[in-house]
């Protein structure tokens, strides 16, 4: 999650909007658009929502349980009274992409959808292209080098503070364009690049899935928290799931062309599989396992995020959730009932088993047995 964001108010379009200016980061722009509606504009290379009387509040709101620190055109808000006051400029637009970036950046985008690369992926690295292009709007790509890179990485990423994880996406992203549009090899390990910090991920105790699960009266509601709790589904193979997908007489769920495009499947519990036909029963689904309003569509991923904010503010939980939390503590629990890792690498899908192990780190099976020497004192 982000550090600190900025916050702006513009006129785009003839209209008065806010532009929320914050470092690259997958989590804070799902939060931005799914649930303040939030939309991505190219020309200022930041995420813009609707202006409302009380926005600067519900953005602070919003943020505050990630203790993100929020500024005001370069005024601290009194968001945490614990941390210092202090001035925070917001980071200086590039200027627009020439005519030539334009059609490299489309080329190289039509180039990532042939091969199928995720939406995320392609949007992560189309804006860091944008970004680094625009950076060196004056300057033919043909005669782009090494040595540009590595002052990008001085001038503006380090420059501006941007995260470790944010410079690693750039120069991915730069290496892969320049390999694919240019034909050309960039040499990022000229840059000194650390290492992504090794994050802990994040478990709920069995008691608190229970709240979380048990919160919604709406079945369908129920049925979409409890299948991605219990089969270790991330959100966007919930919503892609069929009909056809659910093999009840086998009791296994199908999840197709998830991450890195590989099918995959995942055991079906009794207790699920009965809340499936009940659900089933009661909305009679035509195609996607759960649709949208219109019955033709899949259900939209900000309203299920909106389902799960409704379930923690019913069950009482101020923890800031995620649906992918569902996920970890899913894998944790199966590894603290005593399954093989090598089952749970499987169902979840990771293509590396040491992607897998770090549950080990965050299961308390065996923590929870080691006797302190301080109760010995």
């Amino acid at each position: 999650m982000i550090k600190e964001l900025t916050i702006e108010h513009l006129i785009h379009k003839d209209k008065p909007r806010v532009f929320l200016r914050f470092e690259n980061n997958t989590e804070a722009s799902g939060l931005v658009r799914n649930l303040l509606g939030g939309e991505w504009s190219f020309t200022q290379r930041a995420w813009h929502i609707a202006y409302e009387e009380n926005i600067f509040e519900k953005v602070c709101d919003l943020f505050y349980k990630y203790q993100v620190r929020v500024f005001l055109k370069n005024e601290y808000t009194p968001h945490n009274t614990s941390q210092k006051i202090g001035e925070k400029k917001p980071v200086a637009p590039l200027p627009s992409l020439s005519e030539e970036a334009s059609e490299k950046l489309n080329e190289f985008d039509m180039w990532m959808k042939s091969r199928r690369y995720s939406e995320n992926t392609i949007n992560t690295y189309a804006n860091a292209i944008e970004v680094f292009l625009s950076f060196y709007n004056t300057k033919p790509i043909s005669e782009i080098n090494n040595e540009d890179l590595i002052k990008f990485n001085n001038d503006y990423i380090l420059a501006n503070k941007f995260s470790a994880s944010y410079q690693n996406q750039v120069i991915n992203a730069v290496k892969l364009f320049f390999r694919i549009v240019e034909l050309k090899t960039m040499r990022p390990e000229l840059i000194h690049r650390p290492k992504s910090p090794k994050l802990l991920p994040n478990v709920l105790s069995k008691e608190e899935i229970k709240q979380i699960l048990q919160a919604p009266s709406n079945i369908k509601h129920k049925a979409m928290l409890s299948l991605i709790y219990s089969c270790g589904l991330r959100r966007s193979e919930l919503l892609n799931l069929k009909l056809t997908d659910i093999d009840s007489k086998r009791g296994l769920v199908i999840i197709r062309q998830a991450k890195g495009r590989k099918d995959r499947i995942a055991p079906l519990s009794e207790k699920i599989l009965k809340l499936l036909r009940d659900y089933y029963n009661a909305h009679k689904p035509n195609v996607w396992l759960f649709e949208g309003q219109d019955k033709k569509s899949q259900y939209d991923e900000r309203s299920l995020a909106n389902v799960l904010k409704q379930a923690l503010e019913k069950s009482g939980i101020s923890k800031p959730v995620s649906l992918h939390w569902l996920r970890h503590s899913y894998a944790t629990h199966l590894l603290e009932n005593g399954t093989d890792l090598r089952y749970i690498q499987e169902i979840l899908g990771h293509s590396s088993s040491r992607t897998t192990e770090i549950y080990t780190h965050v299961s308390n099976h065996n923590i929870q047995r080691i006797t302190s020497p301080f109760d010995n004192l």
